[in-house]
């Protein structure tokens, strides 16, 4: 009987050792969740802000094309609409795919429509609006695999085990991806000078 007392006291440590890893472990891995949570809000922030670059400089390149194709309105007017659209979009992800898929259609509707222009491809202001677009383009789409890794990372860990749980009971959300559906929306629109 004194060798059962004697591993008692072993054995409440060990079980006293077993809670607390297990509620660091609970700890760590609720924290990890906030902190995927706060990088898709980040990442989402960064698509935004490049959105938005987007959205500046197509007025811009809109009103240069003007001057040159003024029998284009249509195409113009397109554009416009196409970008204030977008631009008024603050739904979810998938919501803004939609409206830049849009966008980037007419964007190069009026870049086939200044294919027609030999001055207006010659014309410094609008090559380097185009390089601009251009460059925004790639930084929208750097900014896009960012966010959709972070998305990534916190739907992977709401759905493997055992960090499923905590999830679960914080009701932590999955997150949208930001995705075009096909390759040739994913590109950055392209005219030859």
């Amino acid at each position: 009987m004194n060798f059962l007392a004697a591993d008692q006291p072993i054995f409440l440590y060990i079980i006293l050792g077993v809670i607390v890893l297990g509620v660091i472990w609970f700890i760590a891995t609720y924290n990890t969740f906030v902190r995927l949570r706060q990088h898709v809000k980040e990442s989402w922030s960064d698509v935004d802000t490049e959105l938005k670059r987007r959205y500046d400089l197509i007025p811009n390149l809109v009103e240069t094309v003007k001057g040159y194709a003024k029998h284009e309105r249509e195409v113009l007017e397109r554009v416009i609409e196409a970008r204030n659209s977008a631009q008024a979009q603050h739904g979810s992800p998938n919501e803004q795919a939609a409206e830049e898929r849009k966008l980037s259609g007419a964007v190069r509707q009026l870049f086939a429509v200044a294919e027609a222009y030999p001055d207006l491809k010659a014309n410094t202001n609008y090559l380097h609006l185009q390089k601009e677009l251009a460059n925004t383009e790639d930084r929208i789409q750097a900014a896009r695999r960012f966010y959709n890794a972070n998305v990534r990372d916190l739907n992977t860990r709401l759905q493997v085990i055992p960090s499923n749980i905590v999830g679960n009971m914080f009701s932590f959300q999955r997150a949208d991806f930001f995705e075009l559906d096909n390759e040739a929306e994913r590109s950055v629109p392209q005219v030859s000078v």
